[in-house]
């Protein structure tokens, strides 16, 4: 019988079950798909310290990037290559240098490494860039990772491990005791006995949460995504403009778009970022594609007159007050969340894997947990 059963096979709940299986903890892995189709599919694959206000998410973020190293050093061999690139980020802004310059100075205080540099040395870094440029910071810390490549790697080293990862397995619920403690989880293979529960269900955590006797208010965030055709080197660090802090602290319905650029090691370009808040509709909404790819033109010229190879979208798991849901149910004894990084989940994988091995195992955590409870009042709905 395994110790821990982690519901969901995107990066969160890889890096959840690699972490604790690191730690010597037993651990089963179901997914009602594939390993990693879902939510991490969809993804970028950013590793950013560049886009978060100093708070909570910030802190887990620069644990995050410090973590990655111990993780990837982890994995198995055969599957180490997840196409890793510390390739720095650019933020960009193009009327008024006051605010970025200001966010700058504000996540300098909070340890991170945010260089103000001057539009000539922003040319030096991105030579396409658009001259529109007033300003720009530097974040030597950005990385991009290959989010399925991530996730698969983490598996492969729980597998190694003797773990188990169960693909096409849908949990319905959680079997408890007469004292109420998690006793297995019922699945439609049948159940899967256990002492605990994981619920690393991205988007859908909210309803699992509710069949398992924990319901959290975890919601989908739709976000799109072009890809280029590929090309020689012509974006040599993550770019994005300043709007994109904004777009990724928001908690508006209404459709908001931001300026992302960065090529992948295939040679396409990436071109982001989409928030909207519309359930779980996938329609592609062409209106949303033309606002990215105008947006990208601006800070971009030249991808004017490059081709969009496809394009995908996913569905990112949206807390409302914008912080993960990291720990222990206390309505549930055996049942454990973790959920609700938004876009940020690939970045925050790490730290979030650690994080909540430490407090299942009882040992002292290398960061407050506090802001990530699941009963806080945002989560839970109570006051």
């Amino acid at each position: 019988m395994p110790d821990v059963v982690v519901v969901g096979a995107g990066v969160i709940g890889a890096a959840c079950a690699e972490a604790l299986s690191a730690a010597g903890v037993d651990v089963v892995v179901i997914d009602r798909g594939t390993p990693a189709g879902g939510t991490t599919a969809a993804g970028e694959g950013n590793v950013l310290v560049s886009d978060k206000e100093p708070g909570p998410e910030l802190t887990l973020a620069i644990a995050s990037r410090q973590e990655f190293g111990r993780v990837l050093a982890r994995l198995p061999g055969s599957v180490a290559d997840v196409e890793w690139e510390a390739k720095g980020g650019l933020v960009v802004a193009t009327t008024d240098p006051g605010p970025l310059e200001k966010f700058a100075a504000l996540q300098r205080d909070a340890g991170v490494d945010a260089r103000v540099i001057s539009p000539a040395e922003a040319f030096e870094l991105e030579p396409l860039l658009t001259r529109a440029v007033t300003t720009a910071v530097h974040y030597p810390d950005d990385a991009q990772v290959q989010p399925v490549l991530l996730a698969t790697a983490l598996l492969a080293a729980v597998r190694e491990r003797g773990g188990q990862v169960r693909a096409g397995v849908t949990a319905l619920a959680v079997r408890r005791s007469a004292a109420g403690r998690v006793t297995g989880v019922e699945t439609d293979a049948g159940v899967i006995e256990c002492d605990a529960v994981v619920n690393a269900c991205g988007p859908w955590a909210g309803a699992f949460g509710k069949a398992a006797g924990g319901p959290i208010e975890v919601l989908p965030r739709r976000g799109m995504i072009l890809v280029t055709a590929p090309l020689p080197e012509c974006v040599r660090h993550k770019v994005y403009d300043a709007d994109y802090v904004g777009a990724v602290g928001s908690g508006d319905a209404d459709l908001q778009t931001s300026t992302v650029v960065e090529s992948t090691r295939a040679g396409t370009v990436l071109i982001g970022s989409s928030r909207e808040r519309i359930g779980f509709d996938d329609t592609v909404k062409v209106h949303v594609l033309r606002e990215l790819a105008r947006k990208a033109v601006g800070l971009f010229p030249f991808l004017a007159d490059v081709p969009v190879m496809r394009t995908y979208g996913g569905f990112r798991p949206y807390a409302p007050d914008h912080l993960p849901v990291i720990g222990a149910d206390p309505r549930v004894p055996g049942l454990w969340h973790a959920t609700g990084h938004e876009g940020a989940g690939i970045g925050l994988s790490a730290a979030t894997g650690r994080l909540l091995t430490e407090l299942f195992i009882g040992v002292p955590p290398h960061l407050d947990p506090e802001p990530f409870r699941v009963d806080r009042p945002a989560v839970v709905g109570v006051s």
